[in-house]
Formats: structure tokens, C-alpha cells, sequence
């Protein structure tokens, strides 16, 4: 599976506002959700592009764990913001 299908779609992505503190705001559906530091850092990252490769590289870089692991936890996290964020 390539990241286009585990991914939400860039237009989505880019849509999103996100401040500092974690705070997620979709414009075009009104939804609203805070995410933690982690989050913020993965959401970032996506918009800017990131293969998940890469972002799993930049999460080990950061924390000790098995790669397996954080993709796990990427793809659960990202599986909750298709959720909220490309249900259109």
C-alpha cells in the first residue's frame, strides 16, 4: 500500500489550520480537533509532504522506539484523521 492510500489527499492537508498549541481547525467542514506534541509534529510533516518513510525516520530521531512501532502508531493516528478530515 503506497502512502496515497494511506494518507489523507494533500488538498485536505493543506486546508487545515493548525496553531502551535495543537489546536486543528478543517474550514470547509467545521470540524475542530486538538492534537498532542507528537500529533503536531506528524501533521506538520504531512502537510509539508513527508513520505512516511521519512516521517518515521524524523520520529525516531525523537523518540525511542521500534520503527514498527511508530508506524503502527502513525498509521492508527492517521487513520483517525482521514476520519475526521476526508469524509467528504
Amino acid at each position: 500500500m503506497d502512502d496515497s492510500e494511506r494518507l489523507p489527499r494533500r488538498a485536505v492537508l493543506a486546508r487545515l489550520a493548525i496553531s502551535e498549541s495543537g489546536f486543528v481547525f478543517d474550514p470547509t467542514t467545521g470540524h475542530s480537533f486538538i492534537v498532542n506534541e507528537t500529533g503536531l509534529v506528524v501533521l506538520r510533516r504531512l502537510q509539508a509532504g513527508s513520505p512516511m518513510r521519512d516521517l518515521i525516520v524524523t520520529l525516531q530521531d525523537d523518540y525511542d522506539a521500534a520503527p514498527a512501532e511508530l508506524e503502527r502508531d502513525v498509521l492508527e493516528f492517521v487513520g483517525s484523521l482521514r476520519k475526521l478530515v476526508d469524509a467528504q
